[in-house]
């Protein structure tokens, strides 16, 4: 088999999409189960308190693997097409954030509300500021970049609005607190969702556009065919 087909990371860019789904799927089966926290007011953290906590847990490592086969696979594809991977330094760095910080959510479990802060929960508030300043801000790095490389340049006009999407929704996650505390308290569960959301999104479209725009054209049709 040809040494560059087998760099190819078109492969990876699906398993990071797969994980994604599955992600999601997870996510769907915690919010349904005991205690039933509100999705609008509470935390997605605190799906991995109580009975069923587990599931976010394991759903905490699910983003952060995914998000480093994504950042993995990604610099393959810098490589793959000849761009200097310093170029995205910033914005693989800061994804970098987002990705251990959502181990370490799992390994330090939240409080959920009218419970006192414990050491492990407030290790948990400082990580998720970390991780979600890292998401949003590696996102709009790397989205701002692509233009200037002409094999990213269909994939910039896609990428960098739902970037801003992550950046605005965080700004909103924490800045609504200062501005409208109660405002904030009741809606920081769907606001949160929907910023993570954008965030994965972004990974599962970027990922799916490398795959299937970028990285297939770099197997000739003497090396698929091998």
């Amino acid at each position: 088999m040809n040494e560059n087909k087998k760099q190819n990371p078109a492969k990876l860019f699906w398993v990071v999409i797969l994980l994604i789904i599955l992600y999601a799927v997870l996510d769907v089966i915690a919010q349904s189960l005991p205690p039933h926290y509100s999705p609008i007011s509470q935390a997605e953290s605190d799906l991995a308190v109580g009975q069923f906590g587990f599931i976010m847990t394991l759903n905490f490592l699910n983003r952060g693997v995914l998000s480093l086969v994504f950042i993995f696979a990604f610099l393959r594809t810098l490589d793959l097409t000849g761009v200097a991977r310093s170029r995205f330094r910033t914005g693989t760095y800061l994804l970098g954030a987002w990705a251990v910080g959502a181990i370490f959510l799992a390994i330090f479990p939240t409080d959920v509300p009218a419970t006192p802060v414990s050491w492990h929960g407030a290790i948990h508030i400082v990580v998720a500021l970390i991780t979600f300043i890292g998401g949003a801000f590696g996102a709009f790095a790397i989205s701002w970049k692509l233009g200037k490389n002409h094999e990213f340049e269909g994939l910039k006009p896609i990428a960098l609005p739902l970037s801003i999407i992550a950046v605005i929704f965080l700004v909103i996650e924490f800045g609504l607190h200062f501005v409208s505390p109660g405002l904030g308290a009741l809606i920081s569960g769907l606001t949160e969702r929907v910023f993570l959301g954008s965030v994965l999104l972004w990974i599962g479209i970027v990922s799916a556009y490398l795959a299937t725009h970028v990285c297939q054209t770099k197997v000739t049709p003497n090396q698929a065919s091998e």
